[in-house]
């Protein structure tokens, strides 16, 4: 017997609304009835032709928009935990009014639709210069990003990236489709027409494959980005899906016309004819307004000529206002203080065609200074702080006094209201984490393993002089890869020394602040919060290690045992298989025996009790071969249950002594060191 019409018409309904508004699969084809669904933030807004807008050409913001329900990530079958698998499909507008625009957008899965200490311009509205790299953060993002950062090691102002927990891509593309499985065709993400873009992961092989194209080309056969990534690291069992979007200097318009999303199979397809109408730049004047101003024009000529001559003269008096300073008397006791009118020219404003990159301290500008034409780097500090700016300077000048070969050299300083710019020599071929790790870097320089001794035993050289052969004793408190700078011949500098601790000029004293990078903090600064030169060695031996094994500290998409570098590198050494860290790139050309050296004062640097770890002159004595590893000491376990000691395999790089009654030893991963027994 047929059902009636009604209750058959009914019963479709309601499987079309759950097949399409189910919180693991949905479709929206423009979003004037989406307002339910979707959580906004920022300056995201439904416009009233169902656009969503992430951002409008407002510079300096943000915005975000989410799925309002969360999606389950981590699926049980059988027992068994697995990632799911997602299909995504959204079709972005990007309109830019004038030549330039910025920055982009992401597609991002995140634990919670608020995203503390996300940040404009370069971190696209998603993390900020407090959190970006943090593995706490449990991000992954698809960027579309129209802005070069080189600090982010950006390959070009038009690309695609797969960022996991740092807007650091994990791999990138120029924006491009395959017309044919071999013949790709670029496009811009500027061009101010619809492009589609398609993001399908596979959970079970662990596969993700990125497609964008114009909107009215079909899918392409062939991905742009195919890239194994296991994303159970940063899954959590619920995830919210959705888009964030920012401006900085340089503003653009961010629109998604429809966004189709699932977990179980391929999303549905968009249907192109139901999209809603697409944005469009302001226009400029039109022809008839054209007309009416000409005739304006001209028979006011004299008017307009005197309002010309007062706009001028008002704007070159906003300029030297807007560029003037006041110097206070103490400021011209200390030496190498710059004009700030010269910073502003040879930044070209602050530009933000002249970013170099942005850090925990600022942003970094290339500029040229107008007398000398030298090419120097600009750091633009803001310290909000009203006290102890006297004392900024004092060692701000103090430092100005530093020369050495493998310190990158501060030229000068000025100081404007609460604003402090730091000018440093350029360095032409950037980071040694750039170089290490950016296969698009466009000097093309890949490292042998002579270069990289020598770059550490340069580092080594500069950390020597700021511990013991300056004036003053200088804790660098960061050191990592990206702050040691190649100059043309690749001589590495250390950069951003003393600044960790300037910085704190006006804390309490009584309280602590820790400051450094994940991955490379020696332990005791957990329960101390006291920077020593210790824990600069510490610092510098995971350096070591980095530029050996060709990896950073903390590698997320790596195997469960191998995500953090010191304790991957400690457990190969416990099994007898040093070898199998070093880097591929090296591996052939290198003395076995030497490099084997190298890593084990890498790991003797490293060491979890600083006490027994070795001053920088001695790593210096060790690199240069003036000194030898000891090979007869032995490294002795803390069982942490009992509080016991108890020796284990013996590690004949590892020295010094303990007392053994103590019983608050810093642990790191697997291994925490007691009572060594032995000494130099």
């Amino acid at each position: 017997m047929f059902l009636r019409a009604p209750v058959f018409q009914f019963i479709l309904f309601l499987s079309y609304f759950w097949h399409h508004c189910s919180s693991e699969d949905f479709l929206f084809n423009g979003f004037k009835q989406a307002t339910d669904q979707l959580s906004l933030a920022g300056y995201t807004k439904i416009t009233k032709d169902g656009l969503l807008q992430l951002t409008d050409d407002t510079p300096s913001i943000l915005g975000h928009a989410f799925f309002s329900s969360p999606i389950p990530m981590i699926k049980t079958n059988k027992n068994v935990s697995e990632v799911a698998s997602f299909s995504t499909s959204f079709i972005l507008d990007i309109i830019t009014v004038g030549n330039a625009g910025g920055h982009g957008l992401t597609f991002a899965i995140v634990p919670s639709k608020e995203l503390p200490g996300a940040d404009v311009a370069t971190f696209l509205g998603l993390l900020g210069p407090t959190n970006d790299g943090n593995i706490s953060n449990h991000v992954f993002a698809v960027e579309f990003d129209h802005v070069m950062t080189i600090l982010l090691n950006d390959i070009n102002g038009n690309h695609v990236g797969v960022d996991l927990n740092s807007l650091k891509s994990n791999t990138s593309q120029e924006v491009a489709y395959y017309s044919t499985p071999t013949s790709k065709v670029a496009f811009q993400l500027e061009s101010g027409q619809p492009i589609q873009a398609w993001i399908d992961y596979d959970g079970i092989n662990k596969m993700l494959n990125i497609t964008i194209a114009p909107f009215q080309i079909p899918k392409p056969s062939r991905p742009l980005i195919s890239y194994h990534v296991d994303l159970a690291p940063i899954f959590k069992n619920e995830m919210y899906v959705g888009f964030t979007s920012s401006t900085g200097k340089l503003a653009s318009s961010h629109y998604i016309l429809a966004w189709s999303f699932s977990t179980q199979g391929l999303a549905q397809a968009i249907n192109l004819s139901r999209l809603p109408k697409f944005p469009h730049p302001p226009s400029t004047i039109t022809a008839s307004r054209s007309k009416v101003i000409k005739i304006g024009i001209l028979s006011s000529v004299a008017t307009l000529a005197v309002i010309a001559i007062l706009i001028s003269v008002s704007i070159y008096l906003w300029q030297r206002a807007k560029l003037a300073e006041t110097i206070e008397d103490w400021e011209r006791e200390h030496p190498h203080r710059l004009r700030y009118k010269d910073l502003h020219r040879a930044t070209k404003g602050f530009k933000e065609t002249e970013l170099l990159g942005s850090g925990g301290f600022g942003h970094v500008y290339k500029g040229v200074l107008p007398k000398s034409k030298e090419i120097v780097a600009v750091k633009k500090i803001s310290n909000n702080a009203k006290q102890g700016m006297r004392e900024f300077i004092a060692e701000i000048s103090s430092l100005g006094r530093m020369r050495h070969r493998n310190l990158v050299e501060l030229r000068g300083w000025c100081k404007r209201n609460q604003d402090l710019l730091l000018v440093y020599e350029f360095m032409p071929n950037g980071s040694l984490d750039a170089l290490l790790f950016n296969r698009n870097n466009k000097t093309r320089i890949i490292l042998n393993w002579e270069q990289r001794l020598n770059i550490l035993k340069g580092v080594a050289s500069g950390l020597l002089y700021l511990h013991e052969d300056w004036e003053k004793h200088v804790v660098h408190r960061d050191i990592k890869s990206s702050n040691v700078l190649l100059g043309s011949d690749l001589n590495p500098k250390l950069g951003d020394f003393g600044l960790a601790r300037l910085y704190e000029h006006d804390t309490n004293p009584h309280t602590t602040h820790i400051v450094g990078t994940l991955g490379y903090m020696a332990p005791e600064l957990s329960y101390t919060g006291q920077a020593t030169a210790s824990s600069d060695v510490f610092s510098f031996g995971v350096l070591v290690l980095e530029v050996v094994c060709g990896r950073r500290p903390i590698e997320n998409n790596a195997s469960t045992d191998e995500v953090n570098l010191l304790e991957w590198v400690r457990d190969c050494e416990v099994q007898g298989h040093l070898v199998k860290v070093i880097d591929a790139r090296i591996a052939k050309e290198c003395d076995v025996r030497e490099i084997e050296m190298v890593l084990k004062l890498g790991l003797v640097c490293c060491q979890s009790i600083a006490e027994v770890r070795p001053s920088v002159r001695q790593v210096i004595q060790y690199l240069n071969g003036t000194e030898q590893l000891p090979d007869d000491l032995k490294l002795v376990y803390l069982n942490p249950d009992s509080m016991s000691f108890a020796s284990q395999k013996p590690f004949p790089w590892l020295y010094g002594s303990v007392d053994a009654s103590r019983k608050s030893f810093p642990s790191y991963g697997t291994v925490s060191v007691g009572s060594l027994q032995g000494g130099r």
